[in-house]
């Protein structure tokens, strides 16, 4: 019996049938052929569509393990990352054992662009890329379903009715990850929390921890000794820019007056476009060490894996730029941070005059966010020292 077989990604030899059903969907056909010729899709459909299929079979031809799937999505991964950012830095890899699997929890920003820069760091370092936690509320699709499957995820079935169809999905993630890291001796993405931190606020939610945790085999293993045997590795993904910097600050300008914002029909679909396409200028990925020690609950866990996110997080001048307009002080020069150029400026400037004024100071505020965090955790430690 295959236990996960709902939820797990595909194995190699599910890959070539799973392909053959996806060249044949008319939905994903339409869909890249408006991404890649809209205008033409528009009026002559029953011309690209066909073009749109002998396309993917030739990009796809020979593809007949994960493996070599991910080699594709390899070759859009180097080209969104030249096209698309201004630099792609990582730190704190070299410091992880190659061979050992682990459970990289990191803050999330992006949709689809968080986990792709793990592997994208995973990848070009000789290392093996991740299985990736990815919500059902982001396959409304079953083609996007299949391609995220084939891509190393796995779903978290979000969706589920009821406290008991919730808690029987709870516990068949949890058992899965400890399966895929423990015995099959596979790392895993997921990310610190439901949903984008889209304030600039990183948190872990405990509620992921609890959920991980669920499948401790209680009496023979102690919480603490669980958490160790994961090896929990905090993740940190700084983004100069953010392609949805104006879209999250419009967001959240509307639930703090309203107090709800609705989303539109596949708005999540629309947003992993925008965040893939757009300038993201530098981008830092930074790994911290495997979490190790006691911990008497989630929220311990919770707390450490804050601390370490926001402290490793690398800054960007557009981060202190922000933080020094609404700020007007310069506590923020005790931190890691860059050397503001006269062109940072320009482009800062640039940037936020486009963003109507509505959004403005709130846009600024989701850049900003990341030095107030630092800050405080600083002075927390400061005051842990003295006491």
């Amino acid at each position: 019996m295959d236990d996960f077989a709902e939820i797990r990604p595909y194995h190699d030899d599910e890959v070539v049938p799973v392909l053959a059903k996806l060249l044949g969907d008319a939905e994903l056909l339409n869909v890249v052929a408006n991404l890649r010729i809209p205008k033409l899709n528009r009026y002559l459909p029953w011309l690209v569509r066909p073009l749109v299929a002998w396309y993917l079979r030739r990009e796809l031809n020979g593809v007949a393990d994960v493996v070599g799937f991910q080699r594709v999505i390899k070759q859009y991964m180097d080209t969104m990352i030249e096209d698309h950012t201004c630099s792609f830095n990582v730190s704190g890899l070299d410091a992880l054992a190659p061979n050992s699997a682990y459970l990289f929890i990191s803050n999330h920003r992006d949709i689809a662009l968080d986990p792709a820069f793990v592997n994208y760091a995973l990848y070009h370092h000789g290392r093996d890329t991740v299985r990736i936690a990815i919500g059902d509320n982001l396959l409304s699709k079953p083609f996007a379903a299949d391609l995220m499957r084939l891509n190393k995820s796995f779903i978290v079935r979000r969706s589920a009715k009821g406290p008991r169809q919730m808690l029987a999905a709870f516990r068949q993630l949890a058992s899965y990850i400890r399966f895929s890291l423990l015995e099959e001796r596979s790392s895993i993405w997921i990310a610190q929390r439901e949903g984008r931190a889209k304030d600039g606020n990183d948190a872990t939610e405990a509620a992921v921890i609890k959920m991980i945790g669920m499948a401790q085999q209680k009496p023979e293993e102690s919480f603490s000794d669980y958490i160790n045997k994961l090896n929990i590795v905090p993740v940190s993904i700084s983004y100069e820019w953010d392609p949805l910097d104006a879209a999250k600050a419009q967001e959240l300008v509307h639930v703090e007056r309203d107090g709800a914002y609705l989303k539109a029909e596949h708005e999540d679909l629309k947003s992993i476009a925008i965040g893939v396409l757009g300038n993201k200028g530098d981008v830092h990925v930074s790994f911290g060490a495997p979490l190790k020690g006691e911990f008497a609950d989630a929220a311990r866990v919770a707390a450490v894996l804050d601390e370490a996110i926001i402290d490793q997080y690398r800054l960007h001048a557009s981060n202190v730029l922000a933080y020094m307009r609404i700020y007007n002080d310069e506590s923020w020069r005790e931190l890691r941070v860059p050397e503001i150029t006269d062109r940072d400026v320009a482009d800062f400037e640039q940037r936020f005059a486009k963003i109507p004024d509505a959004f403005r100071l709130k846009a600024m505020e989701i850049y900003a966010n990341p030095v107030c965090n630092q800050l405080r955790s600083r002075d927390l430690r400061a005051i842990e020292k003295a006491v």
